[in-house]
């Protein structure tokens, strides 16, 4: 895949979700060791990914964390991978890696289910800032 950085984590997102969208800010925010880029799912590189991993989008809708050459994850696997990578307090979320996988998806299926009913849905993707424009690909 062209463009895409081997020694970044991509992180693929719902660019039209609202709490995605604060999720991905929070990431951004936290990431002091410029590990992660992102993509929204609904991008045509985002596209392109998902195509090249040959995920099911039936599967999945929400976050996907791509490493270049060695594996992804998504669902509750994606998130606790994100928070061990984000270290400090989030490190603590790996606590949920003792639950079954299962488990821990149907709890995320469900906020997932629920996410435009509770936190609203964007009529276009995020427009990143100049600011961590860097750290979104095209």
């Amino acid at each position: 895949m062209l463009n895409i950085p081997k020694d970044k984590k991509i992180i693929l997102f719902d660019g039209v979700c609202n709490l995605c969208d604060s999720a991905i800010q929070m990431i951004i925010k936290h990431d002091a060791k410029d590990i992660f880029r992102f993509v929204a799912l609904q991008s045509d590189l985002g596209q392109k990914i998902i195509q090249h991993l040959g995920i099911d989008t039936q599967k999945t809708d929400s976050i996907i964390l791509y490493q270049p050459g060695f594996a992804y994850y998504y669902k509750s696997e994606a998130a606790l991978e994100i928070a061990k990578n984000l270290g400090g307090i989030f490190h603590f979320a790996s606590i949920f890696s003792i639950l079954p996988t299962s488990f821990n998806n149907h709890i995320y299926d469900y906020i997932a289910k629920n996410r435009y009913k509770w936190y609203g849905k964007k009529e276009a993707c995020l427009i990143p800032t100049k600011e961590i424009q860097a750290k979104f690909l095209e």
